[in-house]
């Protein structure tokens, strides 16, 4: 009986870590096509240029394909190596996961102030040649969240070092009507349409992250099942 259900976790393992190495998969796949197709899209940060799309879609493909990898195989093959592999880096995320929370929360005013203020930084390259990711990112955020600047329509003002607005801040869109200070702009700032979104959809944030939490501990939880159980006995157990 014992044996039957450990039997049934190895499967049960093997095939929820495939899953996710398909996914991981995926999403690698998507990040180098948005880096190779959509390389003009890139980050609204200047102070961390390499933080667009792309290479945090790669990264997590990367992270779950690897995670994927150990936990499929060493389930299939009951090795202890890679089950401990597995299990380590799960811990090694749901740490890096948890410390990142505590910060946030402590320090969310500092953090807010200074994501503010970077981006504000990076309004004074908007007309830069070099930036044409960072152009089309605010295009595509303000003409879709109906939103101008970060605070408001006059950071723009600071930042070109003239009274004009890109012509996506125009509720009535058309070639230069951000030059015509007599149009009327959106009043409402970027980043206080990003707080709002988040606030208005916390429940399913927090609902994913609550989901995202109980697979990763019962894939630890599994993988020490299957660790101790081979360790213990010291063969495979038959299939």
């Amino acid at each position: 009986m014992a044996r039957g259900c450990l039997c049934c976790l190895k499967y049960m393992m093997f095939t929820f870590n495939l899953i996710f190495w398909l996914c991981g998969c995926g999403l690698l796949g998507v990040g180098i096509w948005l880096s190779v197709s959509q390389g003009s899209f890139a980050t609204f940060s200047p102070s961390f240029p390499s933080l667009s799309a792309a290479n945090m879609v790669i990264t997590i493909g990367a992270i779950v394909m690897v995670t994927g990898f150990f936990g499929c195989l060493g389930a299939i093959k009951e090795n202890k190596c890679l089950l401990l592999s597995f299990f380590i880096v799960l811990l090694i995320i749901l740490l890096a996961e948890l410390i990142l929370l505590i910060l946030f929360f402590v320090y969310s005013d500092k953090v807010s102030d200074n994501a503010k203020q970077d981006l504000k930084d990076g309004l004074a390259l908007y007309n830069s040649e070099n930036n044409l990711g960072l152009r089309n990112a605010w295009n595509i955020i303000q003409a879709e969240w109906k939103c101008c600047g970060v605070i408001a329509y006059t950071d723009w003002h600071d930042a070109l070092k003239e009274k004009v607005v890109p012509d996506r801040c125009c509720q009535e869109h058309y070639q230069n009507c951000g030059r015509n200070s007599t149009n009327m702009f959106w009043n409402r700032g970027c980043f206080e349409k990003v707080e709002e979104w988040l606030d208005e959809n916390k429940h399913l944030l927090v609902t994913i992250g609550m989901v995202t939490l109980v697979v990763q501990l019962l894939g630890m939880a599994f993988s020490m099942t299957l660790f101790h159980h081979i360790h213990r006995t010291g063969k495979k157990y038959d299939a």
